[in-house]
């Protein structure tokens, strides 16, 4: 589908930090370059609100991370991660991904959500056809689901030229399809973990987020 992308659309972008975090390692082994996402996604047009979702785990080693991406011109809302009883952790966006773009939407004219992820489907669907605005997706396409790409008016993928977004890549690369029962016929990268010892959608005891996923650290 062609698009219209001028200089005066109000965009609004919205990271799934952690999505676009565990595609890069699990298909390129590198770190996302986030201004460089923003900035090719925005396109040259007006930008209204850029926000990255984004975990602060126990360690707080984050700290580095958050700054750099402020530095950047994107906002940063944090929040903590969940240890249940039995050590397993858990924290995810989403709804509140989900909430903010809804809430801005009457500001914007066009929505971009930094994420391969599918259950951002029926977000994609109320904001064109509810709100009318033009909805743009960019993530890494071989872990993106196929059905929000389908969804939107239009998507980028980050695949077609990893080397642009990608700090440390050297190449090569790998995909790791899900096998879940009932999955889409491309893995989502919120479902993929690094390793086995590692809870999906979290960060490992021993990694560095803030030195992982940051393109200026």
């Amino acid at each position: 589908m062609a698009i219209i992308k001028h200089k005066s659309q109000r965009v609004g972008i919205f990271i799934d930090t952690q999505n676009l975090y565990h595609s890069a390692k699990n298909l390129y082994k590198a770190k996302v370059n986030f201004g460089q996402v923003v900035k090719d996604a925005l396109a040259g047009r007006q930008l209204i609100r850029a926000v990255a979702y984004v975990i602060r785990t126990e360690s707080e080693d984050e700290k580095g991370f958050f700054e750099a991406l402020n530095k950047l011109g994107i906002e940063t809302k944090i929040k903590d991660i969940r240890i249940f009883a039995g050590g397993a952790k858990k924290a995810d966006w989403d709804i509140g991904m989900a909430i903010d773009a809804i809430a801005m939407a009457n500001k914007l004219d066009t929505v971009i959500l930094a994420t391969g992820d599918g259950d951002f489907v029926p977000l994609v669907e109320y904001l064109r056809f509810t709100e009318g605005c033009q909805v743009e997706v960019i993530a890494f396409g071989k872990s993106s689901s196929g059905q929000l790409r389908e969804a939107v008016d239009d998507f980028t993928d980050l695949c077609d030229n990893p080397k642009n977004y990608l700090i440390g890549y050297r190449g090569g690369g790998r995909f790791i399809p899900s096998f879940r029962s009932g999955s889409d016929d491309r893995a989502q990268s919120a479902d993929v973990s690094p390793d086995t010892t590692e809870t999906p959608g979290t960060f490992g005891d021993d990694e560095d987020p803030a030195i992982k996923m940051s393109g200026e650290i």
